[in-house]
């Protein structure tokens, strides 16, 4: 019986994918459960897995193609057999036949003794996000590669390994040629050697779709202010060991200014809204979203109800996302809807940006680097870790009293995390 390979729902609004890789190949024997081909939407990769253990009889829709949500992408014939071992090519005829009375009666051969089944490749397994964009980067060819994940999966600790050998490798002696002429300043490159041309992902046309819609759409600003991190990071020092020892989850600077910035949007409820036709919608709730940079891209997961949240909940939350945002596995619920945005663009090492909206949110927090500056404090200069902040925000409804407001607000809170305890 054939069972169709079918693209599922893909979560809301979502409606096309791409096939971004087939796993496995026609004739191919699968096991039901098993991951068969990788879709790529507009937000998230989703795995197709084997709705019946079988074989592969036919691949509609090669790597690269646009399919849409219940297209058919292959077929599986249940309890098929596997591609058929090759078979041993005819030993070659001799040139001279040998007299017909010198030849001896044919005797059976006796049967070679089964080969020890080798262990699954790394050109076998499918391939994480992170390894296949480094392979691919590298024009590399995963089966020539040692594998030491689990059941033979390829890691990117593999591939930078290979390539740090590769690297390391002495390269072969080429007897000298006559030097070519001098190339003229003005002759033109030769065409595909100085540049290369790659398909935009549909996830990179839809990040670049959503940010122009942002500077299209939105009244855009940006307001700055500095941060003190002097005493929020004395009680992260203080108190580090005893939180982690309890929640099980390290206690970073996140969650803090999630919390501060959840206090200042309660204080200036027009950065929590937004714009629906000639109307403005206050959210009575608190969705805040964290910007993840991944392998192909930037993606917003959101905490759920986050005000809801203490600071273990929220580094639990964010660790989670993290996680799955490396692995490929967030999900489109993962990523739908929220109300605010904070991107910490600091642990690249920025020390000043103007971030872009994330629509239709009319508000968006920059974080930092942290880096020492002396600073006046009560008339004298210290030495003080500061932090700088930037609040993109849509002037169509936040006017800029509210947005320095906010911003004043958020960095009293985290000057003095106590504000946080007492919510004043």
């Amino acid at each position: 019986m054939a069972v169709d390979i079918v693209v599922p729902t893909l979560g809301e609004s979502v409606t096309e994918a791409t096939v971004a890789k087939w796993y496995k190949a026609a004739g191919d024997r699968v096991e039901i459960d098993e991951p068969l081909v990788e879709l790529e939407t507009d937000k998230v990769a989703v795995e197709v897995n084997a709705q019946a253990a079988g074989v592969i009889d036919e691949i509609l829709v090669p790597t690269g193609g646009e399919v849409a949500v219940g297209a058919v992408l292959g077929r599986i014939v249940e309890g098929g057999a596997g591609k058929a071992a090759p078979k041993p090519a005819a030993a070659p005829a001799p040139a001279v036949a040998a007299p017909a009375a010198a030849a001896p009666a044919p005797v059976a051969a006796a049967p070679a003794p089964a080969a020890a089944p080798a262990p699954m490749s790394s050109g076998d397994a499918p391939l994480a996000p992170a390894v296949r964009k480094l392979v691919e980067e590298n024009n590399l060819d995963p089966a020539k590669i040692k594998a030491s994940g689990k059941d033979g999966r390829l890691t990117k600790e593999d591939v930078l390994t290979h390539l740090e050998k590769a690297a390391a490798a002495p390269e072969k002696s080429i007897a000298p040629k006559a030097a070519p002429a001098p190339v003229s300043m003005l002759a033109p490159a030769v065409p595909g050697v100085r540049e290369e041309r790659v398909k935009m992902t549909r996830l990179r046309r839809r990040i670049a779709e959503r940010l122009k819609e942002a500077q299209n759409t939105a009244a855009m600003l940006t307001t700055f202010n500095e941060v003190d991190m002097t005493n929020v990071m004395a009680l992260r020092n203080s108190y580090k060991d005893q939180f982690e020892k309890r929640h099980g989850i390290k206690l970073g600077f996140m969650s803090f200014f999630v919390k501060a910035a959840i206090a200042a949007l309660k204080e200036i409820p027009e950065v929590n809204a937004e714009i629906q036709g000639d109307e403005l919608v206050y959210k009575n709730y608190y969705d805040v979203g964290v910007a993840v940079g991944t392998e192909n891209g930037l993606v917003v997961p959101v905490l759920r109800n986050a005000d809801q949240m203490g600071l273990a909940d929220v580094e639990k939350n964010i660790a989670a996302f993290g996680r799955k945002a490396r692995d490929g596995k967030l999900t489109i619920d993962d990523m739908t809807g929220g109300t605010f945005t904070i991107s910490n663009g600091g642990i690249y090492g920025s020390l000043l940006s103007t971030p872009i909206l994330n629509t239709p949110q009319s508000g968006i927090l920059g974080m930092h680097k942290i880096q020492e500056r002396p600073i006046v404090v009560a008339g004298k200069i210290e030495i003080r870790p500061m932090m700088y902040l930037a609040l993109s925000y849509d002037h169509r409804i936040v006017d800029g009293r509210e947005a320095v407001t906010f911003l004043v607000r958020l960095k009293d809170c985290i000057e003095d995390p106590s504000r946080l305890l007492l919510e004043v």
